[in-house]
């Protein structure tokens, strides 16, 4: 759509965006949302559901306790690696934890839980050719410390953020990150709403943590009104930032959306990006509301 490409044009971003409803109409809007993006935190998301699916096999229980130690964490400005001692907590409130503040260091410790392995499967299971996630949050830094020649993450992070420079890492390119397209996620995202990937108690559990997501500065900013529910998950790195989210109006039935965009800044902070994906998103959310 002309209008959703001129938001991002006048945001100085490449933006990439897929919405659909959740029932089988097959409605949908499509801004390149078949491209090949980077999902950064958004991988999350899928994470969030290979716990979930391991839970309900009998693998994992969610309410046993680990003691992690911040000293060991994956760096982070949010969760388990901002805290100074060690902490006891359930694996459910580690998958709580990674989604509602984005924790990084909870999403490691839970992939450890859960295995790469068991994403893959997922991932082939659903059938989302497009999507493939490489390893946590811990590996992209690794990455970007190699990419950047630095010596340290916040060197590395530092070194992204200086717009003299002009910085061809792997975390930025598709074809090297762990990936998605917008339009297998908004599949994803249809699929768990209507119950078809997990249990009805396992859909509540996942719909709860994304709905208590902390950042109201991107979806969420474009539905500021009483009774709309924004279930969502971000994803950022460097000029890369995104979301993921179901919108649902009062008696609607709830769309979902995905936007992904590439800054031309390298600004740590770019508020006019952030607000152009929630106006995305609010176009796109617009031409696809209908009543139950």
């Amino acid at each position: 759509m002309g209008r959703i490409r001129a938001v991002f044009a006048d945001a100085g971003c490449s933006g990439w965006l897929h919405a659909r409803r959740c029932d089988d109409s097959g409605a949908e809007v499509c801004v390149d949302g078949r491209d090949r993006v980077v999902l950064a935190s958004v991988y999350k998301v899928l994470l969030l559901v290979a716990f979930c699916r391991r839970v309900e096999d009998g693998t994992i229980d969610p309410t046993a306790r680990l003691t992690i130690d911040p000293a060991e964490c994956t760096p982070g400005p949010t969760g388990l690696a901002a805290l100074h001692d060690p902490v006891t907590l359930s694996r459910r409130d580690l998958a709580t934890s990674m989604m509602t503040v984005s924790d990084n260091a909870a999403a490691d410790v839970l992939l450890g839980e859960v295995g790469l392995a068991a994403m893959t499967e997922l991932v082939d299971e659903l059938d989302l050719t497009e999507t493939r996630v490489l390893g946590g949050t811990a590996d992209q830094h690794r990455s970007l410390v190699r990419d950047t020649d630095t010596h340290s993450t916040a060197e590395a992070f530092a070194a992204l953020a200086d717009n003299d420079e002009a910085w061809t890492v792997a975390a930025y390119d598709p074809s090297y990150a762990s990936a998605t397209t917008p339009e297998e996620m908004t599949r994803l995202l249809r699929r768990l709403w209507t119950g078809e990937v997990l249990s009805t108690a396992s859909v509540e559990f996942v719909r709860s943590v994304m709905g208590r997501q902390i950042w109201p500065h991107r979806i969420a900013a474009a539905f500021p009104h009483r009774g709309v529910l924004v279930a969502g998950k971000t994803g950022t790195i460097g000029v890369i930032r995104n979301e993921v989210a179901v919108v649902e109006f009062p008696g609607e039935t709830p769309v979902a959306v995905a936007v992904f965009t590439r800054a031309a800044r390298a600004d740590p902070m770019l508020p006019v990006v952030d607000a152009a994906i929630g106006e995305a998103a609010r176009i796109a959310v617009t031409e696809l509301r209908r009543p139950r």
